[in-house]
């Protein structure tokens, strides 16, 4: 019945808990969109701060960020740390989904009359279970350190939960803590936060924290001193240390907030006891209550029916009002975590090269944003890569949450001008497709406009101009400062400058979905202007160019020597098998022609496959072959329902056939 009345008496400590809950709940149910259909889809991660102090580490370990953590996270996780070090583990007590999932889990077996299965604080198999969360924390961090990615998620309840097992999950290793977790939480009280939780284990470990710093300045220092000692070791002293002074201390003191118990009006009814999710001895504490699982959370204090515990600071304890308080630092904290968040932002990656060969001082930087394809850690490092070979410069820094890169390079050597013209990738994009039988030539018309570094962005800008009512067919870009977009349009239609600014300029890309929905999507374009001089292009010279094909052909092992099939082959009758389809401009087939053409590669006599315009001007898909293959052993390969994909020598596998194809197709001699 205790329990039952602090849900009056602790009524701030069940707001936050169970509002918490419930705004995670409609959030990524997609509950709030039907209300704010502009808003984006929640982000199961972006608040977590167990990924956030991952990410962290990451940086210090790699120089980089992992997958598209952002700054959010990282000072989600640096505002925890903060907490637990001044104050005690409020992010557990007030806000933690996992924890106040097992708190409901401990009210359901109390209402069943079910009695809860005691592990005895300080017995053998309370302190082995104590071990398990640091083997996990170490685990973790050094999997998400050494593969940039955040190893949490594979086994994170919370996440695979939220994302309904869909995420970057292992099952078999989420379904185990989402069972931990309800099994465990409704036996026994708080089972996964004592005993298998990562986040509590490091928020144990900062309670700690004189040791952890101590700790870490050694290893700093012996670093610094030339006796350099990897990082893995210092972690896993430090999840050695945490366990070690978890169970054989257990009582750190250096933390401001604390129950305080007046001994004087206690009378050892041992209630405070009995509601304590996490059985400290609150009753035997003498003046503080310092116990390393003890999260503030006011159960004992709003159990108390003789003033005995107040929350205080260090040994004084306050008055009744007091017991508020933390939950309104943890509110506190949490909006410092939002402001800093949002204002501040560490680079996914900073990386420099030949640094040894320049004089540092003579370096400049220069930005790029928003460039969306720089969106996560996998794609800065391919940017870096495409920079890195460029002439003049030496470093680049990605920050993926506002798409912003910045260069750093040698004025003496390059330029931003030249380097953004290295680094742009020229784009098409098709509005609609013009009929080849009753349109014979196309008018050009050009226009210049900025903020648009991205070749994205050209398929955005297509977008608002094919939501118009202007027989616009295509759009083409070249780099020039301003940029060059070719506009591609029916030979009667006339359209002004003042039309083109604002399609340009328009803040949204409002882009139909097929559910009736519309997806909205933000820009920031800037029009220039609009050459006065227009041109012509013939129908085919267009098509051609915005047709985006695929070629492959193929060499094979021949008297001991790999060779080029065509070669093998030439002086033999060559055909050409043809499947001609206007569906075969659609993008999903450009992006499944590899597994086709790597399916394809495996049978003898197959030379090799392409995605083409045929002289109809119809999209189609070619097999060139020779004896021994057949048309028709083609048309039996292009059909199975699985095909052979060979990744690496030692790596091929049977997958589901990426393509169907209903309508068989014909030969003819090659050329």
């Amino acid at each position: 019945m205790a329990r039952n009345s602090n849900l009056k008496k602790n009524w701030l400590r069940y707001a936050l808990q169970w509002g918490t809950l419930a705004a995670i709940i409609l959030f990524l149910s997609g509950f709030v969109r039907l209300f704010f259909p502009k808003m984006e889809p929640a982000d199961p991660e972006a608040f977590c701060p167990l990924g956030g102090l991952e990410a962290l580490a990451t940086y210090g370990v790699r120089g980089s960020l992992p997958c598209s953590m952002s700054s959010l996270q990282i000072l989600m996780g640096i505002t925890l740390a903060i907490g637990v070090v001044l104050l005690s583990k409020l992010f557990c007590a007030y806000l933690c989904p996992v924890g106040t999932v097992e708190d409901l889990l401990g009210m359901l077996r109390r209402r069943l009359g079910i009695k809860p299965v005691k592990i005895r604080r300080g017995s053998l198999g309370d302190k082995l279970l104590r071990i398990v969360k640091y083997l996990l924390v170490f685990w973790i961090f050094y999997m998400t350190a050494t593969a940039s990615e955040l190893f949490c998620k594979h086994l994170d309840p919370y996440y695979a939960v939220a994302t309904g097992f869909k995420g970057e999950i292992t099952l078999w290793m989420a379904l185990i803590t989402v069972a931990l977790v309800i099994v465990g939480g409704f036996f026994a009280d708080r089972f996964w936060c004592k005993y298998l939780c990562p986040l509590g284990a490091i928020s144990n470990s900062l309670k700690f924290w004189a040791w952890i710093l101590g700790i870490s300045l050694v290893w700093w220092v012996l670093g610094k001193v030339g006796l350099a000692i990897p990082w893995v070791v210092l972690l896993g002293v430090l999840c050695l240390a945490g366990y070690l002074l978890e169970i054989l201390c257990g009582n750190p003191k250096l933390q401001l907030l604390h129950v305080v118990k007046d001994d004087a009006k206690c009378t050892g009814c041992g209630l405070c006891n009995k509601v304590c999710p996490y059985q400290v001895d609150v009753a035997g504490s003498k003046g503080r209550v310092t116990c390393v699982d003890c999260t503030l959370c006011g159960e004992c204090v709003g159990a108390c029916n003789f003033g005995a515990l107040q929350i205080g600071v260090c040994d004084k304890a306050k008055g009744p009002g007091w017991k508020y308080v933390p939950a309104i630092l943890t509110l506190a904290l949490l909006g410092l975590g939002f402001w800093f968040g949002s204002r501040l932002e560490l680079p996914t990656i900073s990386e420099t090269w030949n640094m040894d060969k320049v004089d540092a001082s003579t370096l400049k930087t220069f930005e790029i944003m928003p460039l969306k394809s720089v969106k996560c850690f996998s794609s800065s490092m391919a940017f870096k890569g495409k920079v890195e070979q460029l002439e003049g410069t030496h470093g680049v820094k990605t920050y993926v949450g506002k798409h912003r890169v910045v260069i750093t390079y040698d004025p003496a050597i390059t330029d931003p001008e030249t380097l953004q013209e290295q680094i742009y990738v020229p784009s098409t994009f098709r509005v609609a497709s013009p009929d080849p039988n009753q349109v014979k030539r196309l008018k050009i018309m050009t226009i210049r406009t900025e903020d648009m570094p991205d070749r994205q962005d050209l398929n955005n800008l297509g977008l608002q101009f094919r939501y118009s009512d202007k027989k616009i067919y295509g759009l083409e870009s070249e780099f020039a400062c301003p940029l060059i977009v070719r506009v591609f349009m029916d030979p009667d239609e006339t359209i002004d400058e003042k039309w083109f600014k604002e399609k340009v300029e328009k803040k949204v890309v409002e882009m139909p979905l097929p559910n009736g929905k519309v997806r909205e999507i933000p820009v920031s374009f800037r029009f220039v202007k609009m050459e006065k001089e227009t041109g012509e292009i013939g129908i085919e010279e267009y098509l051609n160019r915005m047709f985006d094909g695929f070629k492959a052909e193929y060499n094979g092992k021949y008297d001991g020597q790999v060779r080029k099939r065509s070669e093998v082959y030439a002086g033999q009758p060559q055909f050409f098998f043809e499947i001609p389809d206007q569906n075969y401009e659609k993008p999903i087939i450009l992006r499944n022609m590899p597994f086709l053409s790597n399916h394809l590669s495996r049978e003898e006599g197959i030379i090799g496959t392409y995605l083409v315009l045929n002289k109809d001007l119809v999209p189609a898909i070619r097999i060139r072959y020779a004896a021994p293959c057949t048309e028709d052993r083609i048309w039996e390969l292009m059909n199975m329902d699985t095909w052979t994909i060979t990744y690496a020598n030692d790596n091929v596998k049977e997958e589901p056939a990426k393509l169907s194809f209903d309508k068989r197709g014909i030969s003819f001699p090659a050329e």
